[in-house]
C-alpha cells in the first residue's frame, strides 16, 4: 500500500518540469518532456522510498529540549548488531529545518569497521551545539539521524558474516533513514527552507538521502553540505563502487539514466551534476581535506598522493559544470570532517562556520575556497 506521504512526488508531477540525463552546462535549459516529473522521479521508480510511511517509532520520549524516537526491532529499522534503531528532533520554533546525518564508518564484504549502534539524545557538538559562538543554526530546528548500518545509510541487506546460518548482520540503512525521515515531516512538516548535512558517512549518506527528503518535501530549497562524503573512490577501477552497492544492496540511488554517475574513472562525482540539473531549487557544497586518512587509507586504500591529485581534478570539474550552485571547502591538510569537530579551521582564510554562514545567508562570499 502506498503512503500519503508517499504520494507527494506522483501528485508533483502535475506541476513539476523534470529533466533527464547529465549536463555539464550550469546555464543549459532543460528539455520539457511529454511528461513532466518530480526531481529525482527516476530515483523513486527505482524504488529508493519504498520504506517511506512505513514505519513509526516505539516510543517518543522528551529529554530537555530533545526527542527521542526509537523504534522496535523485527524487519523494520535496526543496528547493525540487531540493536534497536533510535534518532532525536529538537525544535527551536523555527521556520528553518537542519537534517544532520552522522557518520562512523564503513561495512562491506571486504572489510567491517563501522559503528554497530547507536545512543540516545543529539551530541552538543560543532554545528549540533546551539550554544556554539557564530553557529548559523544555532537556532534552527534539528533532525539528527545517527549512524549504525555501516552503508553510508543506504544498505538494505541482512547477512550471515560467520557463517553459521544465521543472519548476525543487519544493515538496514534505508529503513532507518526512511522511518527517520518520516519523523522529520511528522514533526517539521512545512520548513521554509532545509539544510540537509552530514559527516563522514554521512556525507555520503547526503547523496542518498537527498532523493528522499525532496519527496517528502518538493518545494522546500535545499543547502546541501557534503562534509568529507565525496565520491572520490578507487581511479580506474568502477567496480569497487558496484561491489559496494551490490553488497548494500543500494544499486538503486544510482539513475539508469546517467551512467557516469558510476564513471569508468571509478568516481561517483558526477551524480551530483545529475542532481544539480534534477533540482533547479538545490545548492551544493563539498568540503574535504586533500589528505583525508579515513578515506584515502582505511577505506577506499588509493593512498593519500593518489587521492589528493582525483580530488583536486573532481572538484575542479564540479565547480566548472555548476559554478552557481556548486562549491568546494578543501582544505590542504592531513584530516577528516570539519562540521563537528574545531569549526574555526579554515581553507584559503575562511573559516568553517564563516563559509557555512555564506552559504545559508546567500552571500557572495559563498564561493569555492581552498589553501
Amino acid at each position: 500500500m502506498i503512503g500519503k506521504r508517499q504520494l507527494l512526488p506522483i501528485l508533483a508531477v502535475a506541476t513539476l518540469v523534470g529533466a533527464t540525463g547529465c549536463s555539464d552546462n550550469n546555464n543549459s535549459t532543460a528539455a520539457v518532456v511529454e511528461t513532466a516529473s518530480a526531481p529525482f522521479q527516476e530515483l523513486v521508480d527505482q524504488g529508493v522510498t519504498r520504506y517511506l510511511g512505513a514505519y513509526t517509532p516505539m516510543l517518543s520520549e522528551s529529554d530537555g529540549d530533545v526527542v527521542n524516537h526509537r523504534f522496535g526491532g523485527g524487519d523494520g529499522p535496526l543496528c547493525l548488531d540487531g540493536s534497536e534503531f533510535s534518532m532525536a528532533t529538537r525544535d527551536a520554533g523555527s521556520e528553518d529545518l537542519m537534517i544532520f546525518l552522522q557518520g562512523g564508518g564503513a561495512c562491506w564484504s571486504e572489510i567491517c569497521a563501522a559503528t554497530e549502534n547507536v545512543s540516545a539524545g543529539i551530541p552538543k557538538v560543532g554545528i549540533l551545539d546551539p550554544d556554539l559562538a557564530k553557529n548559523p543554526v544555532a537556532d534552527w530546528n534539528t533532525v539528527y539521524i545517527p549512524y549504525c548500518d555501516g552503508g553510508l545509510h543506504a544498505s538494505d541487506a541482512d547477512s550471515d558474516s560467520n557463517g553459521d546460518g544465521q543472519n548476525d548482520r543487519f544493515q538496514r540503512g534505508l529503513h532507518n533513514l526512511s522511518a527517520a525521515l518520516d519523523v522529520a515531516v511528522g514533526t517539521f512538516p512545512a520548513p521554509r527552507r532545509i539544510l540537509l548535512t552530514g559527516i563522514s558517512a554521512g556525507g555520503f549518506g547526503t547523496t542518498f538521502a537527498l532523493s528522499l527528503v525532496r519527496s517528502l518535501y518538493p518545494d522546500v530549497p535545499i543547502e546541501l553540505i557534503n562534509d568529507s562524503g565525496v565520491g572520490v573512490a578507487r581511479p580506474d577501477q568502477p567496480d569497487f563502487v558496484r561491489l559496494l552497492m551490490k553488497d548494500w544492496n543500494a544499486l538503486a540511488f544510482f539513475p539508469e539514466s546517467c551512467p557516469n554517475c558510476i564513471g569508468e574513472d571509478g568516481h561517483t562525482t558526477d551524480i551530483h551534476k545529475w542532481q544539480l540539473e534534477q533540482d533547479e531549487n538545490l545548492r551544493l557544497s563539498l568540503m574535504s581535506y586533500t589528505q583525508d586518512p579515513v578515506i584515502a587509507v582505511t577505506f577506499v586504500q588509493s593512498g593519500f598522493e593518489v587521492f589528493e591529485e582525483e580530488l583536486k581534478n573532481e572538484m575542479e570539474d564540479l565547480r566548472s559544470a555548476y559554478p552557481q550552485r556548486l562549491q568546494t571547502f578543501v582544505r590542504d591538510d592531513n584530516g577528516h570532517t570539519f562540521l563537528l569537530s574545531d569549526t574555526s579551521l579554515t581553507a584559503g582564510g575562511v573559516t568553517v562556520l564563516d563559509w557555512v554562514a555564506a552559504m545559508l545567508e546567500g552571500s557572495d562570499d559563498w564561493i569555492s575556497t581552498s589553501d
